[in-house]
C-alpha cells in the first residue's frame, strides 16, 4: 500500500488547486495591516489565537509545523519573527515563498513529513505554532518527543487536540452514529472506503488520553486551553466542541 503520507501530500495539493480556505495565502493588505499590530491567527477553525500566548514575537524563532499555505507565518514575519515553515505539501510551501517574496521577509521554508526526526536543531525554536493537523498522522507522541527537543527550555507550543466525535458520526448530516473507534483506515477498509468517497485523504482519530496526556509525558506543562467547533455542519449548528488549542511550555523541572 502506498504512504499515507504520500496520498495526504497529493490530497492536500489537490485541494489547494481546487481553492481549499487553509491554501489561501494572505494578501498584501493583510501583512501591512499586521506590521501595524492589526492581526489575529487561528490553530482551529474559528476562534483567534489570544495574543498573550505568543508574547513580543520580535527576534524570537519561530516555526509553523505543519502550517504552510502562507496564512500564519507571514503574520509572525511581519511581528518581527525570524520565521520558519514545514510543511508536507509542495502547494503550501508554494505559497509560504510567493508571500514572503511579496512581502521581502526571509522564510525557512521545508518540505518535510513531519513524522519523521524533524530536520532542526535541539532547542532551536522559540515558539512552534502547530493548526490542526493530527487528524493526518498515526501517532502522535513521536511528534510531541521532535518538538520538545527542538524547542528551547520554557519555549512554546501552540498546537490542537481534536476530538474523536468527527470520526464517530456519519459525513453527510453528522447526525448518526456508524463508526467504531478508533478510526484507522489502514486497518480498517471500511474506513478507508470512507475515507476515498469523500476525497479525505487518509485521516486518523485521537483519543484526548493520547493527544492531551502525550503531551505531558513529552515534558510539556499545558498552560492554558480553549475550546472551538468544526465551524461548519451539524456538529457545529449544535455547538459540540470539536478542538482544545493548547498552551504548552516545555518543561524541564
Amino acid at each position: 500500500m502506498e504512504d499515507y503520507q504520500d496520498i495526504n501530500k497529493k490530497t492536500i495539493d489537490r485541494w489547494v488547486g481546487n481553492g481549499w480556505k487553509w491554501g489561501i495565502p494572505i494578501s498584501h493588505e493583510e501583512f501591512l495591516k499586521a506590521k501595524n499590530g492589526d492581526w489575529d491567527v487561528v490553530l482551529t477553525p474559528t476562534r483567534k489565537v489570544p495574543h498573550e500566548w505568543f508574547g513580543d514575537l520580535k527576534g524570537k524563532r519561530v516555526l509553523g509545523l505543519a502550517s504552510g499555505g502562507g496564512q500564519q507565518v507571514p503574520i509572525f514575519a511581519a511581528l518581527g519573527a525570524e520565521v520558519t515553515v514545514l510543511d508536507n505539501s509542495p502547494k503550501q510551501i508554494e505559497s509560504e515563498l510567493l508571500v514572503a517574496k511579496r512581502e521581502g521577509y526571509q522564510v525557512k521554508a521545508v518540505e518535510a513529513d513531519m513524522t519523521k526526526p524533524l530536520p532542526f536543531p535541539d532547542g532551536y525554536f522559540d515558539l512552534i505554532f502547530q493548526p490542526v493537523s493530527f487528524c493526518y498522522i498515526r501517532e502522535v507522541f513521536p511528534i510531541y518527543k521532535e518538538v520538545h527537543r527542538i524547542l528551547k527550555k520554557g519555549g512554546v507550543y501552540l498546537s490542537v487536540a481534536e476530538n474523536e466525535i468527527n470520526y464517530l458520526v456519519e459525513d453527510e448530516t453528522e447526525e448518526r452514529i456508524v463508526q467504531r473507534m478508533p478510526f484507522d483506515p489502514i486497518v480498517d477498509e471500511a474506513a478507508r472506503r470512507r475515507l476515498e468517497e469523500s476525497d479525505s485523504g487518509m485521516q486518523f482519530s485521537h483519543s484526548y488520553e493520547e493527544q492531551l496526556g502525550g503531551l505531558l509525558k513529552a515534558g510539556f506543562t499545558i498552560a492554558d486551553l480553549y475550546e472551538d467547533t468544526n465551524g461548519e455542519g451539524h456538529l457545529h449548528e449544535l455547538n459540540v466542541k470539536t478542538y482544545i488549542a493548547t498552551k504548552a511550555i516545555r518543561n524541564d523541572g
